[in-house]
């Protein structure tokens, strides 16, 4: 299948995004720096730049828009992409708010173009083998998951985009607590009691550096997550508890360490379990992995597996939590789009 795309954000997830195509080819990207849209086009020969993303999306040859922008355009550029009746693939959270989200799933809402979300963690060939066992019944009745993410930042980091609640609409809850929250509720399912506490420790910036989360199913299934961006050495656990068994997926690869899963088997007599260990060590594949289902979803015509109705109820727990802890993020005028 061969389709045309514009990428809209040239930034880090920008440039990820259009090594990961496959089959699709880079028509065009947009970038509000100029020049950041030009380094871009240089990947694919032809490929146009512009500072002009409307402009971009509306061209005829564009069938798929990426949207890669920091969160406070995404939702506005995402909209506007399926008013031109174009599919999307736009980067987790989706949206800083509900609220925001709402208003793209409206305008989605009866039209034949496809939205996806960008949760590619679930693309992680540990996390894919982990959810090939979780389907097979391996572990039994699910109980809970234990998660742990997060990053040690940088010099600068609380004067980047990312400490700007504006341009955020929160921390690291809503920057890297979305996998998280997404991964579980992959595994268990809704979550209809949510309770947290999210805080700045660290970084001398207005949004979270840590969050803590206890989120429970109406079957009482939990979920205990932590993010960090004050966890100095990278780091990616979760852990899938059954009645039979557990699965524990570790690292991402890269500075997150070598990404493998292993299989804890309870034995009938109990005692040490039986233990399968699966490593990883080639390169994320997770983006390319995504965006080719992204593509069958196209061609078939179905909503894919991570939608608008999957971000928003990760957004619904973000802010939840930031409302126990005190934050208004979402409650923040809008900033106008250039």
């Amino acid at each position: 299948m061969s389709c045309g795309v514009a990428i809209i954000g040239c930034g880090l997830i920008g440039q990820k995004r259009a090594k990961a195509l496959g089959t699709a080819r880079l028509i065009a990207c947009a970038d509000v720096v100029r020049e950041r849209a030009e380094s871009l086009a240089r990947i694919v020969p032809g490929a146009v730049a512009s500072n002009d993303w409307r402009a971009t999306i509306g061209r005829p040859d564009v069938d798929i828009v990426v949207v890669a922008t920091t969160n406070d355009a995404l939702a506005e550029v995402t909209t506007f992409a399926v008013q031109a009746g174009k599919h999307v693939l736009v980067e987790k959270p989706a949206a800083r708010s509900v609220a925001e989200i709402d208003r793209v799933i409206e305008a989605a809402r009866g039209r034949q173009w496809q939205v996806r979300v960008g949760f590619n963690h679930r693309y992680h060939p540990a996390l894919r083998k982990a959810r090939e066992l979780f389907d097979a019944g391996a572990l039994g009745d699910m109980m809970f998951v234990r998660g742990r993410y997060g990053h040690g930042g940088r010099l600068g980091y609380d004067e980047e985009w990312r400490a700007d609640p504006a341009l955020s609409g929160g921390g690291e809850l809503i920057d890297q607590g979305v996998h998280l929250i997404d991964l579980s509720r992959w595994l268990l399912g809704d979550f209809t009691i949510v309770s947290g506490f999210a805080h700045t420790y660290f970084w001398q910036m207005p949004v979270d550096d840590n969050a803590f989360l206890l989120l429970r199913t109406p079957s009482d299934q939990t979920a205990f997550l932590h993010v960090s961006c004050t966890e100095w050495k990278n780091l990616f656990s979760l852990e899938i508890y059954g009645r039979d068994g557990k699965l524990h997926v570790e690292g991402l690869g890269g500075s997150y360490g070598v990404e493998r899963l292993t299989h804890y088997r309870m034995l009938p007599e109990m005692g040490p379990p039986e233990t399968t260990t699966w490593e990883y060590s080639r390169g994320d594949e997770s983006w390319s992995l995504e965006f080719a289902e992204f593509l069958e979803d196209i061609r078939l015509g179905r909503t894919p597996s991570a939608n608008l109705a999957d971000a928003r109820a990760a957004l619904a727990v973000v802010e939840e939590v930031y409302r126990q802890s005190g934050y208004e993020f979402a409650a923040q005028a809008p900033r106008a789009l250039r």
